[in-house]
């Protein structure tokens, strides 16, 4: 292609640089092979022949960091060698063609898995509107599809983990992916699994504050303290009614504690009470059962016998009043 001094005059004229260069490629380049990609750019619009070392000379660049930067350029698949030079490719073809593989064959699975291929770049494509104003790095997109793969999210989901990070402000990948480890060990997958765990941690903070407010508690809960609710809720499925028993259980004790509280919940829990009227109705019988206990002492004259010594203490777990 020839240069017309008339319409496009070098004072007037300007090169283009694909805005895939500064994401993809500029962070991996040294300064000098910038400046030979650069160059590259420039010659390429007006056709121009040009021998490696005029380059060097040109850019004022040793023939082997201009070799060099040929070959990096040409291994990172920026421009492809031909017998007769090298041809400068598309940096967007280059990015499509990473992300998408285009599915030729027409069975069944691959026109379910094409539909949900669509479905899943609509949800993509509003991420890229919604949280990054359509300028999406392509990096991004392939972090997408490998997290669609590996946690199996829906589409929801998805754009439910970037409207989180967006909130908290930490859009950056290794938020991201930190969040969403946590919600895959959470057995997230659905937007309805997502909207029951919601509920769920809801629910729990109410209880860790409600338990902090009737020990008296105005200092942060400790990372143990924690653990130990969310083992009963979690774990033992136990509302705040049942624990609600047992914190009141604890206005006998001088300086009750979660260690206590862990005793008796886990203590219930091994008896297979699941319900707090169930609670209720096993702590009547065991105060039924001692007091009958005490009565029978009295009668018999109790204290002019030998003790007797019991091995087994889990009733004790009871705390009868």
């Amino acid at each position: 292609m020839k240069l017309d001094s008339k319409d496009n005059s070098i004072l007037f004229s300007h090169t283009e640089i694909p805005d895939i260069f500064f994401t993809e490629y500029l962070s991996s380049a040294s300064g000098d092979f910038i400046k030979i990609y650069l160059c590259l750019l420039f010659l390429s619009k007006y056709d121009k022949d040009i021998k490696i070392t005029d380059l060097a000379k040109k850019l004022n660049i040793p023939f082997n960091l201009i070799q060099a930067g040929l070959a990096f350029w040409e291994e990172n698949g920026v421009i492809t060698k031909k017998p007769n030079g090298y041809i400068l490719n598309n940096l967007q073809e280059i990015e499509l063609h990473k992300s998408y593989t285009p599915n030729l064959t027409l069975t069944p699975e691959a026109v379910k898995e094409n539909a949900k291929s669509q479905y899943r770049a609509k949800a993509i494509e509003s991420i890229n509107n919604m949280y990054f104003q359509g300028v999406m790095s392509p990096s991004w997109y392939s972090n997408i599809d490998l997290w669609f793969k590996k946690y199996e999210f829906d589409e929801q989901v998805m754009v439910a983990l970037f409207d989180y990070c967006f909130n908290k402000s930490a859009l950056h990948k290794n938020y991201v992916q930190a969040v969403a480890d946590g919600w895959a060990n959470n057995k997230i997958k659905s937007y309805n699994d997502l909207e029951n765990y919601y509920q769920k941690y809801d629910n729990m903070n109410k209880i860790k504050k409600s338990i902090a407010k009737k020990l008296g508690r105005y200092t942060a809960l400790t990372q143990f303290e924690e653990a130990y609710i969310e083992k009963w809720i979690l774990e033992y499925n136990y509302s705040l009614d049942i624990i609600n028993i047992a914190l009141k259980k604890t206005t006998s004790k001088a300086n009750p504690n979660f260690d206590y509280l862990d005793k008796l919940l886990s203590d219930w829990h091994d008896r297979n009470l699941k319900t707090a009227p169930e609670v209720e109705a096993f702590l009547a019988e065991f105060k039924s059962k001692s007091k009958s206990i005490k009565e029978l002492e009295k009668k018999t004259n109790y204290n002019n016998y030998t003790q007797r010594k019991y091995d087994n203490l889990n009733e004790l777990y009871a705390n009868k009043k």
